[in-house]
């Protein structure tokens, strides 16, 4: 079977470094300028998107054109700016006001040290970031421009992981501004999380939500053929502890057949259609033999995003997840907190679902069992079963609030989890940070869902720079939060963001 694999990866994506001075200081000062630049764009040269450095920018008219070619470019996910000299912000006015691309304000200097015994008013004339870069905040400020602003030298690791979040989440966010979304049937009826406004999400993320009956995933699934099956069977006894009962010659190796079935189908209807996520519904499966569950897994892993029940702003978060993580160890996956351990002290959520968590949660080779389901109406699905590796990890649930999109992200810690013998899906332990009370408690302040993409390979940071470029609001419980500051805090952005937003 070939394969068209969904692009997760930056190969590709690039950022701008654009640096800016002036012409008032003579061509040897620019050269100067320019050579430092690259210096410091080379710096940056270890970041997962590839840095590109564009010649110094010295009026508005050299500005106002490399934003709008940026703008233009889809390879390009956003501009670090660095004003090495004296940059007069007026001329950076009208190219600030036509960027749509994610802006990095990195407030820099070509030196660590200061050659304190050699320093002449040369030296103070070429090495002017300290108030060039004022000079620039102020008129993005005044502009009401997003970005995000870094300070230090780049030798500085720190300084190092914070371009990198930043640039994680401008590739995700542009991700998010071609991604074609497939739900196959609606949502689950009566709920109403996973409801949402679509054009207003295309608006706001540029994400294309749009429906396809599953009959037309279950015709795809029909026309499998026999040889794909095959590929896909041979594949799943080279990566996974398959159950007996469902290896060739076994009882149930009809199930697995079944399942192959549907991922070939399904992985070429989102191949043909060029979509990057999609959802189910085990309410509206047509004639799909089995709700769809070790296809959903392997195709998460892979990158696609997901969401149980039609619910398509939380497959929007995990499509989301796999971009700003690629390259890192861990994944993301759909995730929902479904029960808990309330044992004094040592709290705990079990979270799971009927059957679709991805396995990039786990080093471990998956267990692929077949087990009855008690919902759907249909045969026995396979799926892959498994336990999140303990370690750090994020869930962030996506809700619409009427007027806005709201993300509500929770820092946590997955733990070893007790021996689940007769709980036959992949799940994940974790303890919420600060503690089991605050966090749920705030989380239901905050009216967040009850599905969540997990992620354990990137952290706050990085969707707190998503926020920021996507203009989306983000509540953020963690080891620092205590209830009534969330809970102000939501009162406050009530406001701001009706405010924000005009008439």
């Amino acid at each position: 079977m070939t394969r068209t694999p969904l692009t997760t990866s930056f190969d590709g994506r690039e950022v701008w470094f654009v640096t800016g001075s002036q012409l008032l200081y003579g061509e040897e000062t620019l050269r100067q300028v320019a050579e430092q630049s690259r210096q410091v764009a080379e710096g940056l040269g270890g970041s997962p998107v590839r840095v590109v450095w564009k010649p110094v920018l010295k009026d508005a008219e050299e500005i106002r054109r490399l934003v709008l070619e940026a703008n233009a470019r889809d390879e390009v996910v956003g501009l670090i700016a660095w004003m090495h000299t004296f940059s007069p912000a007026k001329m950076w006015i009208s190219g600030l006001d036509v960027l749509a691309k994610p802006l990095l304000h990195l407030h820099t200097q070509a030196n660590v040290a200061l050659p304190w015994d050699e320093i002449d008013f040369d030296f103070m004339n070429l090495n002017q970031a300290a108030h060039g870069d004022r000079e620039f905040a102020y008129v993005q400020t005044r502009l009401g421009i997003a970005r995000k602003t870094v300070a230090g030298h780049v030798s500085d690791p720190r300084v190092l992981q914070q371009v990198e979040d930043w640039e994680r989440a401008a590739a995700g966010w542009a991700s998010l501004r071609s991604l074609r979304l497939a739900r196959f049937g609606d949502n689950m009826r009566y709920v109403a999380v996973t409801e949402g406004d679509k054009t207003e999400a295309e608006l706001q993320f540029g994400v294309q939500v749009n429906t396809w009956g599953v009959t037309e995933l279950a015709a795809a699934v029909d026309a499998a053929e026999t040889v794909e099956v095959d590929q896909l069977v041979a594949e799943y006894a080279d990566l996974y502890d398959v159950a007996p009962e469902l290896l060739p010659g076994g009882d149930r190796h009809d199930a697995l057949r079944d399942g192959a079935a549907i991922e070939a189908g399904l992985r070429r209807f989102l191949e043909d259609g060029r979509f990057g996520a999609f959802t189910t519904n085990f309410e509206d499966l047509g004639t799909l033999r089995q709700l769809p569950g070790l296809a959903v897994q392997r195709l998460m892993a892979e990158g696609y995003g997901f969401g149980a029940e039609g619910d398509w702003k939380t497959a929007i978060l995990v499509r989301l997840a796999n971009v700003m993580g690629a390259g890192l160890p861990g994944g993301a996956s759909l995730m929902e907190d479904y029960t808990y351990d309330l044992t004094p002290g040592n709290e705990r959520i079990l979270g799971a679902h009927m059957l679709e968590v991805a396995p990039s949660l786990t080093s471990t080779p998956p267990r692929l069992e077949v087990h009855p389901l008690g919902i759907g109406g249909k045969d026995d699905p396979v799926r892959l079963v498994f336990t999140a590796d303990p370690g750090p990890a994020l869930v962030v649930a996506l809700s619409d609030m009427r007027d806005r999109f709201r993300m509500v992200a929770n820092v946590v810690d997955t733990v070893e989890a007790p021996d689940l013998p007769r709980l036959p899906v992949g799940r994940a332990v974790w303890r919420p940070q600060p503690d089991f009370a605050t966090s749920t408690t705030c989380w239901l302040t905050a009216g967040a869902a009850h599905h969540t993409v997990m992620t354990t390979a990137v952290g706050i940071e990085v969707f707190r720079d998503f926020a920021e470029m996507s203009g989306t609001e983000l509540l953020v419980i963690d080891e620092s939060t205590d209830v009534r500051g969330f809970a102000d805090q939501v009162r406050w952005n009530q406001a701001y963001y009706r405010l924000a937003r005009g008439l």
